[in-house]
């Protein structure tokens, strides 16, 4: 199968929904909120997105320093082109665009642990989560 690669190439809302919907990710995005996800795309300063033809398959997203941190915050691949190496492409490609010294982080679902364990990540067990909700206590 050939699929292209391409960094930050523009990607649309209605194609990122799209996307979100066809993978495992849709179900932990906010996919009903359009603002949501314009902001998502726009504030994003690294995506590497896989094309097949003219129908994107597969994003990496991420926001980054390129010197100390990357996080990457979307991984979302098509259930259709899954365990095709793709996912795993785009983060190679995400990593190729970094400093030497810049970590790639990111949050895996709990189903997603041993898929990023054998791609070579550590576990980190010091992440902390502040929901939207909650205030930052005094």
């Amino acid at each position: 199968m050939d699929i292209e690669y391409r960094i930050n190439q523009p990607v649309s809302v209605d194609q990122f929904i799209d996307l979100l919907h066809r993978s495992t990710l849709g179900e932990r995005r906010p996919v009903s909120d359009r603002g949501c996800i314009q902001g998502m795309i726009d504030n994003s300063n690294l995506m590497v997105t896989a094309w097949h033809s003219a129908n994107l398959v597969g994003v990496a997203r991420s926001m980054t320093d390129f010197h100390y941190a990357c996080y990457l915050s979307d991984l979302a691949i098509c259930r259709a082109y899954q365990r095709m190496g793709i996912g795993r492409r785009l983060q190679a490609i995400t990593q190729e665009q970094l400093g030497p010294r810049c970590k790639l982080i990111l949050i895996a679902a709990p189903a997603a642990d041993t898929y990023y364990e054998n791609l070579g990540f550590a576990r980190n067990p010091r992440c902390w989560v502040l929901d939207r909700e909650s205030q930052i206590r005094e």
